[in-house]
């Protein structure tokens, strides 16, 4: 049995792959109607932060893991205390968590990635913006996801509401505004024995903040660029001894050099493709690896995947357009959430595999275009 704390997507389909591998998944979601409530038989309801509702998760469970980063870190150190097998583990999880944190250890590992320095106050924006060049990038250190806490400033004003919202020893996140030509991401799997799997590195498309695609494997990517790539995302995995499945996001730069943006120690929007482009789904391969299981083969069922998200729908339900997306897209394959509909909301994503990236990437933003009610 696994306990996975938190009721979206990713624990939806987490539990898809735990009925395959007959493993019994017992989620803590925060809405009995929510999305992977729908689908988990075993969803009590309750918050991440609720001490009594996550150790009620536990009965009778193998292992503790999560698909999200916010729980109270003092709460999973109490829990590791009392023996519990909680994966990815504290020590872990904080880099996911912080981002200053996190940083720090990538920069200890020698891991590539933009200049940086906590800054508390706008004087000590100022001098670090002076220091690598206007304008920069401003973070929250924690708590933020799909763009949200994260800020391109011209000038040391420019994140003022932020810090005037701080508290006593708390610093936001400065970043030098890399120039890249696009985004990748690495998507790994580490079981505690230390094996470790990892999948063909992608490109990742963002809109508005929010991954919109995702193409499998990164077209016209170096081999040795992709190598290296997989490589750093290893050395961060082993680094920060993480455990299941670890997201890596970078840019690569105009001279192909690649550099770390952030990470994210769950399944991951860059691997949902796998589902069904890949010998091992990432849930799948989640689920293993937290249960300390062999590791699937992440090799392509194909030489192209291609991952779009279907972001808002002017339909009231994007499941009445599935007579049109099946019949006009024989080949996309349609991964629907059960939410309700917001401008923006990630609702579902449609993958589509075959032989040319054209193609598929064709193929499966018409399919979400028919979702959208256009």
């Amino acid at each position: 049995m696994i306990a996975v704390v938190g009721g979206g997507q990713l624990a939806r389909m987490m539990q898809q792959a735990a009925v395959g591998l007959g493993v019994h998944l017992r989620a803590l979601v925060e809405d009995a109607g929510g999305s992977a409530a729908q689908v988990v038989p075993d969803a009590p309801v309750g918050r991440a932060d609720d001490a009594a509702a996550v150790r009620s998760l536990l009965a009778g469970a193998d292992v503790l893991t999560f698909e999200h980063e916010h729980v109270p870190a003092d709460l999973l150190r109490a829990l590791e205390a009392d023996g519990v097998a909680v994966r990815p583990g504290s020590a872990a999880l904080a880099h996911a968590q912080d981002k200053i944190v996190m940083r720090r250890r990538l920069a200890e590992l020698g891991v590539p990635g933009p200049r940086w320095a906590p800054v508390a106050d706008a004087a000590a924006l100022r001098r670090f913006g002076d220091d690598v060049g206007w304008p920069v990038v401003v973070k929250t250190a924690r708590g933020g996801y799909d763009g949200k806490g994260v800020r391109v400033v011209a000038d040391a004003t420019g994140a003022d509401d932020w810090f005037g919202g701080l508290g006593a020893g708390e610093e936001l996140l400065a970043e030098e505004r890399v120039p890249f030509v696009r985004e990748l991401a690495v998507l790994l799997a580490r079981r505690p024995s230390g094996e470790v799997r990892a999948w063909p590195v992608v490109e990742t498309v963002q809109r508005d903040g929010i991954c919109a695609e995702v193409l499998a494997p990164a077209p016209g990517l170096d081999p040795a660029r992709a190598a290296e790539a997989v490589a750093v995302g290893e050395r961060i995995a082993e680094g920060l001894d993480v455990t299941g499945v670890l997201a890596v996001e970078m840019f690569e730069l105009p001279d192909g050099r690649i550099a770390v943006n952030e990470l994210a120690m769950r399944p991951h929007n860059s691997g949902h493709w796998t589902i069904d482009g890949a010998t091992t789904s990432q849930f799948e391969q989640h689920l293993r690896a937290v249960l300390d299981l062999p590791l699937g083969e992440t090799a392509p069922r194909a030489p192209v995947s291609v991952m779009v998200n279907l972001l808002g729908s002017a339909l009231p339900d994007p499941t009445q357009a599935l007579p049109a997306v099946l019949a006009a897209h024989p080949a996309a394959r349609v991964h629907l959430y059960g939410k309700e509909v917001r401008p923006g909301r990630k609702l579902g994503h449609v993958t589509v595999v075959g032989d040319d990236v054209g193609a598929a990437r064709a193929a499966a933003s018409g399919a979400v275009a028919l979702l959208r009610g256009e």
